[in-house]
């Protein structure tokens, strides 16, 4: 009963960042033309200062020895470039495919967990993630010769990279930090590495798009609470096909905000989704034979 609850934890957890991941780009969107490093640094800073609350408030000191801190060197790193990729994406790219191209990122934590925890991925659970590939397909349809061949590549890597990032961060909760010191370390680290170019290339800002940038980095702090948690409470195997809510909750806050209507492919996509996670999250949830 443990690990069920453990599993359903973790499905919670990915939807709510899914919800608040839709948030965040809606509200970056509506921030208007801006860099996209200027983006991205509000972002961070607002997830630097939620963070930072709470660790004061726990007063708990993190113990870090080198092999942690090793590791979330490498969870910032990974996560900044994932955010700098998929803002510049986003940018240069039909919104559709840039979108498309950062679903890479549950297979690519897939593909990570298994290299660096040797967690098994079974025939069930790989065509499930497939599934929702094909339905995340029908909803964005990315017109693929379209695209630029260096923005393009800056999206897949985008993806990877962010892959990368929440395997990591299931590595480090296994050992045992904090989610919230995972936050702010993340935060902290990409805020430094792109306030140069803020210093240096600093774009005004009316007081409408600040108050979306705010609030576009108070959704994204939230969205990397629920992400951390999600991955410290199951592996990315049992947890890759709900992130694909993301692209349900886009959708209804396009149609209520932005008035634009999906077609038919799109809600096609959105019943494979949906049957895909409910499939999924009976099969996680069953009773398996001894040794599976």
């Amino acid at each position: 009963m443990s690990a069920l609850n453990q599993k359903t934890k973790g499905i919670l957890c990915i939807l709510t960042s899914a919800f608040f991941f839709a948030l965040m780009n809606t509200f970056v969107r509506m921030s208007g033309d801006l860099p996209s490093i200027q983006k991205s640094f509000f972002r961070n800073l607002v997830a630097v200062c939620f963070a930072a609350a709470i660790l004061l408030k726990d007063r708990r000191p993190e113990r870090l020895d080198r092999e942690k801190l090793g590791w979330l060197i490498l969870r910032s790193v990974f996560g900044t470039a994932g955010i700098l990729f998929n803002y510049y994406a986003v940018d240069h790219l039909v919104l559709a495919d840039a979108t498309m191209l950062g679903k890479i990122a549950p297979f690519a934590a897939i593909l990570f967990s298994w290299l660096l925890l040797k967690e098994r991925i079974t025939p069930v659970q790989g065509l499930a993630v497939g599934a929702a590939f094909c339905g995340c397909l029908l909803i964005v349809k990315p017109t693929g010769l379209g695209m630029e061949a260096l923005p393009a590549l800056v999206g897949i890597l985008g993806g990877v990279s962010a892959g990368a990032a929440y395997t990591i961060v299931r590595i480090l909760g296994l050992r045992g930090v904090r989610g919230p010191f995972i936050i702010f370390f993340f935060s902290a680290f990409s805020c430094l590495v792109t306030l140069p170019a803020i210093l240096f290339d600093y774009h005004p800002m009316t007081a409408a798009q600040l108050g979306t940038l705010l609030l576009a980095g108070l959704t994204a702090a939230c969205a990397q609470f629920a992400v951390t948690a999600a991955y410290r409470y199951a592996p990315a195997k049992e947890l890759s096909v709900y992130d694909y809510a993301q692209v349900i909750f886009a959708a209804i806050l396009g149609f209520f905000l932005f008035h634009q209507v999906p077609d038919a492919l799109s809600w096609a996509g959105y019943a494979i989704i949906f049957a895909t996670a409910v499939g999924m999250f009976f099969y996680n949830n069953s009773p398996k034979p001894a040794g599976k």
